[in-house]
């Protein structure tokens, strides 16, 4: 064996050694039971111990402790989820006392401020991916109280994809990129996400408001959001309350097309950030009302769904929203990193006179948050990071830990001493100490759901009942394109065996074009409707809402120099586009600075156009640019006002029917019906 040989041979054995190595590692889990990681067999993994089927969790529940820490400390730092965001700080002001129902100090009284901090983000694609994902869109806001930090979480549609916090890392698994391949980013239009839905049918609320128009909102400053969670306010009687928040927003709730969103989201990923740092900057700060919904404790179980359950809806013809104050995003951030990457929010961040119910993805929250904080800022002392910090002192016997700057001097780090005359010491309530509210436990320590959670289908029926026919089209849309994507046949036609329960119709639609059968059952016998659900219902406003001028030389001043007039009026943000970046010039030598030009900006990015016209350097390139622009706006539904000199790119014809198109010609009041038009948004009844 020559010198060559023996060297090839020891490589193909060192190779050999290594794929032994490696295939150790390699496990196939199809067909094997379930097991902790010490391989114990698992008779349940879809609920937390709880003290009775309605009881809260126990501290007890190893198998769940083990489950959810290791899927919070999956991410190496990126949070597992959430990680994509932005945000803004502001301050929440108060409308009414409601002292009736919370000793919470900073709803104490009419006109008190309290400085926030917000995060807004998506749940399943990475930090690089983009705004305009068809996901759940998540709202963090960190109250910096008098009596410590108060953190809400909520996200953009009132229902949860789980019914217990056992089950969230399996359909964050099922949701988030295929394993094996790392893929698709940004995007549940997968096999795994849908087996999981189809197999998980608690799921099916949710994901049907993911499909709606409320799965691409608008804009961050048009996000409607509730808790979910069912919370509890407390009063200084020791009175409690079950209490769920929704934020209102001023602006209304506003949706982009799915075409749109999914062009947005290569023509500019930072959309939503962009947008709510460009308006902030510009004056037009983010607002939203906070409301709640309050029910006694005695009326538990007085409606038709179980109001633990975090997969329904509290209806707000039933249940109605009291509006209690308002918050208002006015100051952007300074550093993206240090304010919105290391923000840490936590359920468990709460108040006097805010406590917990026994929902149980509440109760599985309370544990996970801060262990996923400590995971991924590296330290329990993240909460020391200027973003975290309370704005009152706080004062405790910890000392030690990683990235420690804190320098406490005492002598004394424990409780109970007489060193230091037993500080820090414990305040009673009746001056501001924390305390639980006493509620009665009563059950044997059991895995199991309560039977009233087990109406999958009556809320999702009555969520479809309530939509618009417009809006039913979009979600079928959505539906055949997600379901479009899955490749296997099998969880194709099981979710389609599922979404009958929703709708026949809505069903057959969507076999017909993912291609397998229609079903055989029919929907569930439920007819009601709410208005509240409807997008349709929302208020609608020009302000701040941005004009696309396409405009070239030689344009009309006094007509153009009006409609720019008025849309400042409005607060209307406008952007000059044209062939090049400059300036263009008017027939009488008025100049307007170029913004963006037919290149560097999309028609997409714009809610609605202003078609000037006028001469170029290059005019045919110019006129082809304008039409261009226009039959993007046009097949959107987009408001679209015509100057004088425009009304040669856009011609009512058997085609089109020109609805929601403003004429300036002979029209002395072009600008405010262009305002009007605007406000609109969209012109459902156009050809």
């Amino acid at each position: 064996m020559d010198e060559n040989s023996a060297s090839r041979n020891k490589k193909h054995i060192d190779e050999n050694s290594k794929n032994e190595q490696l295939e150790q590692f390699r496990i196939q889990n199809t067909g094997k039971p379930l097991t902790t990681n010490q391989s114990k067999k698992l008779s349940n993994d879809s609920e937390q111990l709880k003290a009775g089927v309605r009881g809260p969790s126990l501290r007890q529940d190893y198998e769940f402790l083990e489950k959810m820490t290791h899927f919070v400390h999956e991410p190496i730092p990126e949070r597992k989820v959430h990680a994509r965001g932005y945000g803004a700080h502001g301050e929440f002001e108060c409308y009414q006392s409601m002292e009736q129902f919370t000793k919470a100090g900073f709803l104490q009284e009419a006109g008190k401020k309290t400085p926030v901090f917000v995060r807004f983000s998506t749940v399943q694609g990475s930090r690089g991916s983009k705004d305009t994902a068809r996901d759940l869109r998540c709202k963090g806001v960190k109250f910096y109280t008098e009596e410590g930090n108060y953190d809400l979480t909520t996200i953009a549609m009132p229902v949860l994809v789980n019914q217990d916090a056992m089950k969230f890392p399996d359909v964050m698994h099922a949701y988030q990129p295929e394993p094996r391949t790392g893929m698709p980013t940004a995007a549940a239009a997968h096999d795994t996400f849908w087996d999981y839905v189809a197999n998980n049918q608690e799921s099916l609320h949710m994901v049907l408001w993911i499909m709606s128009d409320r799965g691409i909102v608008r804009s961050y400053r048009m996000i409607e959001s509730w808790s979910i969670n069912t919370y509890l306010f407390v009063n200084a009687q020791g009175v409690a309350t079950f209490v769920r928040f929704v934020w209102k927003p001023v602006l209304g709730v506003h949706s982009l097309l799915q075409d749109e969103a999914q062009k947005i989201g290569g023509i500019d990923p930072d959309f939503h950030r962009r947008d709510l740092r460009e308006a902030i900057d510009r004056g037009a700060y983010a607002e939203y009302e906070l409301g709640v919904q309050l029910i006694p404790l005695e009326d538990e179980f007085k409606y038709d769904f179980d109001i633990l359950d975090p997969s329904k809806f509290w209806p707000e013809e039933l249940i109605p929203i009291q509006l209690i104050g308002k918050m208002t995003l006015n100051r952007n951030v300074d550093n993206e990193f240090a304010e919105l990457e290391q923000v840490a929010f936590n359920p468990a961040n709460v108040v006097p006179g805010i406590d917990f119910s026994n929902d149980p993805v509440l109760q599985g929250r309370l544990i996970a948050y801060q262990s996923a904080q400590y995971h991924r800022l590296g330290s329990a002392n993240f909460q020391d990071l200027p973003i975290n910090r309370p704005i009152c002192p706080f004062h405790n016997n910890t000392r030690q830990g990683f990235m420690r700057y804190r320098i406490d001097v005492d002598e004394v780090s424990y409780h109970q001493n007489s060193l230091a005359d037993n500080t820090p010491y414990t305040t009673p309530p009746e001056e501001g100490g924390y305390e639980s509210y006493p509620k009665k436990i009563d059950g044997h320590a059991i895995r199991a759901r309560s039977e009233s959670f087990n109406d999958f289908f009556s809320q999702p029926r009555i969520f479809w009942n309530s939509l618009t026919p417009v809006e039913k089209q979009h979600t079928i849309e959505a539906l055949c394109y997600q379901l479009g994507k899955v490749k296997s046949e099998s969880v194709r036609q099981q979710n389609i065996d599922m979404l009958v329960n929703v709708d026949k119709e809505l069903a057959n639609i969507v076999a017909d074009n993912i291609g397998v059968n229609r079903p055989s059952g029919t929907n569930v016998p439920v007819s009601t409707s709410y208005p509240s659900l409807s997008q349709a219902n929302t208020p609608k406003y020009a302000y701040s809402l941005k004009v696309g001028v396409l405009i070239g030389d030689g344009f009309n001043e006094a007509e153009v120099n009006a409609t720019l007039q008025t849309l400042e009026e409005y607060g209307v943000f406008v952007v000059i586009i044209s062939e090049m970046l400059g300036t263009v010039t008017g027939a009488n030598g008025m100049e307007l600075k170029v913004d963006d030009t037919f290149l560097t900006t999309s028609p997409y990015l714009m809610d609605s156009l202003l078609i000037v016209g006028g001469s170029s350097r290059n005019q045919k390139k110019f006129n082809a640019d304008v039409k261009s622009f226009v039959s993007v706006a046009y097949k959107h539904y987009k408001p679209i006002g015509v100057a004088s000199s425009g009304q040669s790119y856009i011609r009512a014809s058997d085609e089109n029917n020109l609805a929601g198109v403003v004429f300036a010609a002979n029209n002395p009041n072009f600008g405010k019906e262009f305002v009007s038009a605007i406000a609109q948004i969209r012109f459902w009844d156009r050809k």
